[in-house]
């Protein structure tokens, strides 16, 4: 892969506007075909890039059984953003004087007073360090075998000695109850329901009418249906939407990618909408690590990771027939959410990648694209499938079945009038070897003798016999 720009010119590079423009192009190429070859019944995405939308999509079905097809309108569950904005949340009150990180829960929640839980602080809860049970002893509410908790059913968990299951501040533990202490917190200090207040702190203040605390019936038509796995089943199957009750705080919210792009550019420095950026930085801030890998970590309702060498924040969400993620490149003012509605949607992979293609496409000096877009398309022969990409004005040979397409790119540069040759990649690839195009009387490609010799074909025009024999 070339080389990163260096950090003083990285964003300008990433976020000129030719080279978001092709990168965009590109990925909404590559997310449509892989909306089709993961097989995921639909997926939406939105990009925010500087001070707006730059791109937004949907692919595939809203409802398998009916037909419908997915819009940008339709509404998805994104689960645990919804620690997000009860982050967002308490650190509003932070600012306000209603409560302070390090007051103890019981302080506002008194039903847990000497109890293990309410000795625990807002800051514990925020980062997941306060060692709470992630979703109790008996949580088959996240499969819809039993209702999720109501107050007093949550109140029943956070009191229970089994709830606390290691030391507060011993590591990072995520908790779901946890959270929906939180929720608890925010109602005793605000006097108002949890859904109430954040409809009114933080949606109502953004003017989003596609974002909401928790499922309403009444809007039951526009959201997309959620999908079982295909790990343990042939076929999916619909999972039904449900009220997630008293873990509102934790799990609750639903969006569409457009208003969760733009509820996250809230978060960009500069922005007063919602938090001061003194706050902004006590969320962002990367205190607990998650596991073994040193850039894998969580701040105040927010994960914090690296794509590539970019820091990133965001969060994602897990819900029974819907899986999201939402990634924040504040030093380039870039926001990708990806919204996809089966249980084992890889969401997370396929937003990562729009990060990555906007990186490659500013990775060097913009070369001149010139004649270079009629070279681009995707090709496939028997073998497979590749994509002839144009990012920054430098062609590029990818493979768009792999997880992270710009891995191992091949640079391609111009050797003739009707030919590319490969000028980077892998030894076992094309290295120095040739792709010869042949084009139609209106300029376009009809087909290419490409790396290994092999002849391919646009994929729009490719078709299999219905057995592939032999012609010696």
């Amino acid at each position: 892969m070339p080389e990163a720009p260096d950090a003083e010119n990285s964003a300008t590079a990433a976020t000129d506007p030719e080279n978001l423009h092709e990168a965009l192009a590109y990925y909404d190429s590559w997310l449509a075909f892989n909306q089709r070859y993961q097989r995921i019944p639909g997926v939406q995405a939105a990009v925010f890039a500087g001070d707006a939308i730059a791109y937004s999509a949907a692919y595939g079905l809203a409802d398998v059984e009916q037909g419908t097809a997915l819009t940008e309108q339709h509404l998805f569950r994104i689960a645990s953003h919804s620690k997000t904005f009860t982050a967002t949340a308490v650190l509003q009150l932070v600012e306000q004087g209603m409560v302070r990180l390090d007051d103890k829960a019981g302080t506002h929640v008194t039903e847990i007073v000497g109890t293990p839980l309410g000795e625990l602080t807002l800051r514990d809860l925020l980062s997941h360090a306060g060692g709470v049970t992630r979703d109790s002893l008996e949580a088959d509410f996240w499969q819809l075998a039993t209702a999720f908790p109501d107050r007093g059913q949550l109140l029943e968990v956070l009191t229970k000695p089994t709830s606390s299951v290691i030391p507060e501040n011993d590591r990072f533990k995520y908790s779901n109850i946890g959270y929906g202490l939180l929720g608890l917190v925010i109602e005793a200090a605000t006097g108002t329901s949890y859904n109430e207040h954040v409809r009114t702190a933080i949606v109502g203040k953004l003017g989003l009418s596609g974002l909401g605390p928790e499922f309403e019936p009444e809007r039951s038509s526009e959201y997309a249906a959620g999908y079982s796995a295909l790990s343990y089943a042939d076929e999916r199957v619909p999972i039904d939407h449900v009220d997630t009750r008293a873990l509102s705080a934790a799990t609750g919210f639903y969006g569409t990618a457009r208003d969760l792009v733009s509820f996250f550019s809230a978060h960009l420095p500069g922005d007063d909408r919602l938090l001061t950026d003194a706050s902004k930085r006590l969320m962002q801030h990367p205190l607990w690590k998650t596991g073994e890998d040193e850039a894998l970590r969580y701040g105040l309702g927010l994960q914090i990771s690296k794509i590539g060498k970019r820091d990133v924040f965001g969060h994602g969400g897990g819900y029974p027939g819907h899986i999201t993620r939402s990634l924040v490149d504040g030093g380039r003012r870039l926001v990708v959410s990806v919204l996809t509605n089966a249980i084992d949607g890889g969401a997370a992979s396929l937003a990562e990648v729009a990060l990555k293609l906007i990186d490659l496409a500013g990775s060097k000096v913009r070369g001149d694209g010139g004649e270079l877009a009629r070279f681009t398309g995707r090709y496939a022969n028997l073998w497979g499938v590749y994509d002839i990409v144009l990012l920054g004005g430098r062609l590029y040979s990818m493979d768009p079945t792999a997880p992270d397409p710009t891995a191992e790119p091949q640079a391609l540069e111009l050797d003739g009038d009707t030919s590319l040759r490969v000028t980077t990649g892998s030894g076992y690839g094309a290295y120095g070897e040739s792709l010869r195009f042949t084009f139609t009387a209106d300029g376009k490609v009809e087909s290419l003798r490409g790396p290994g010799g092999l002849l391919a074909w646009p994929l729009d025009t490719f078709t299999l016999p219905p057995r592939v024999k032999t012609s010696a």
